[in-house]
């Protein structure tokens, strides 16, 4: 008896183990890092359109709908991606490239994901909101996943695109329509995607190159990613500030957006003629840092306007 209550209780630890395992693999399919960043810049554009805190319901289910359909348009990518996941080494353990979860229940899994997100943005946020978040999944899927990635080094430039729809979404979901703020919001995102991207290009170059994936450093070489970057960078960050004498942002913003973009140029010219891996390194991680503080630069200034 006291066998049969031990084996038992293996079992229903091993299940629970199981269980716990495929769940975080299905976790991980939606690509949480980038939803995490996805929906940073959804709400700060809530934010900006409430001038503070929107409604809390309106809130959690715009953000609920935008974390789904980012969760569902990651997945698709893992599906339509796993000839090539298998082939790098920054992919080659994700859970269909690893063979941990089948295409098919991926597919599955991001239809259901991607449906239950336009029906939740649809009927408890509002129509425009919904739209505007399956044009964006739709576009990273079939525009950038399905042809821009393979066929061209201007990827990143023109998918780009895709991550910038949140903050429109965050925009419609307050005001039903799209301000100068959300447009300025999404302009950001386009411009700083490609020095982004491009600077872990620079560190997987090789992974790229041995996936066929025309990305610009295994394409036009290191030089000239390294001079694409400093370039996109100035017109980034000049970008930024235009934002101020064009009425769409004011003083509480100004300082920030010239700061952090100091930060950024200084970072991109030492990676001009420095060692490329660790310098690249530190701008890829600077984006991300730069990209957070300016949505809160952003959404101060708008408070406080």
């Amino acid at each position: 008896m006291n066998w049969s209550l031990s084996s038992n209780g293996g079992a229903v630890a091993l299940s629970s183990a199981a269980l716990r395992s495929t769940l975080n693999d299905y976790y991980e399919l939606a690509k949480p890092r980038i939803v995490f960043l996805l929906l940073a810049t959804t709400f700060a554009a809530m934010l900006m359109a409430a001038h503070g805190m929107p409604p809390l319901v309106l809130t959690l289910a715009t953000l609920c709908g935008g974390a789904m359909a980012a969760g569902s348009a990651g997945a698709f990518n893992c599906v339509l991606d796993r000839d090539i996941d298998p082939l790098m080494t920054r992919t080659m353990q994700r859970p269909i490239a690893s063979g941990r979860i089948t295409a098919r229940s991926g597919l599955i899994f991001a239809s259901v994901l991607g449906g239950a997100s336009f029906a939740l943005l649809y009927l408890a946020v509002n129509p425009l909101a919904a739209w505007l978040s399956l044009a964006g999944n739709l576009y990273y899927v079939l525009v950038y996943t399905l042809w821009l990635k393979r066929t061209t080094t201007l990827n990143i430039v023109i998918g780009g695109a895709a991550g910038a729809v949140p903050p429109l979404v965050g925009w419609a979901a307050v005001t039903h329509g799209i301000g100068a703020p959300a447009l300025a919001l999404f302009g950001l995102i386009f411009l700083w995607t490609p020095p982004h991207f491009w600077a872990l290009a620079l560190m997987v170059e090789l992974d790229y190159a041995k996936a066929g994936i025309p990305m610009l450093p295994n394409v036009r070489g290191v030089k000239r990613t390294k001079i694409e970057i400093f370039v996109y960078s100035i017109v980034l960050v000049a970008a930024s500030l235009a934002l101020v004498p064009l009425g769409v942002m004011g003083l509480w913003y100004l300082l920030p957006a010239a700061l952090l973009g100091a930060a950024f140029l200084t970072r991109a010219w030492k990676l001009l003629g420095g060692p490329t891996k660790p310098l690249a390194r530190g701008l890829f991680k600077y984006s991300l840092v730069y990209l957070w503080l300016m949505c809160l630069a952003m959404v101060i200034d708008r408070v406080r306007a």
